[in-house]
């Protein structure tokens, strides 16, 4: 039941995060302001909900994964990764939170960058 809850609300997420880069792509800048306000709003919204549920309790695992793993998960991940990197911050791991987001940054981009060479070589 959890992976139905998980991909109803991630359909959800990706739809929502489809209509936001649609939007953005109408200002016709060159800027990817559409996934930069996606990431923003995600990781605020991620933040929320995990206060709200912290703060009230006996909220249904089904509702957390549906609205942060489902939804804002299908919305952005960039959301998760904000949180993961905060909570470690927030444990006291400094060292670990850093190295975290240096290096799925650094490695993230450098995906891309391979991947897309290699493919564009090939094409």
């Amino acid at each position: 039941m959890s992976y139905l809850v998980v991909f109803l609300g991630a359909g959800l997420g990706g739809a929502l995060r489809h209509g936001v880069n649609v939007w953005a792509a109408r200002a016709g800048s060159g800027f990817p302001f559409g996934t930069m306000l996606i990431n923003i709003v995600g990781s605020v919204l991620m933040g929320a909900l995990t206060g709200w549920f912290a703060a009230r309790g006996g909220v249904p695992q089904a509702w957390r994964l549906f609205l942060t793993t489902g939804i804002l998960g299908g919305f952005t991940t960039f959301s998760t990764f904000s949180l993961e990197a905060f909570l470690l911050w927030e444990r006291g791991a400094h060292g670990a939170a850093l190295a975290y987001v240096a290096v799925s940054v650094a490695a993230g981009i450098a995906g891309v960058a391979t991947s897309l060479t290699v493919l564009r070589q090939l094409a």
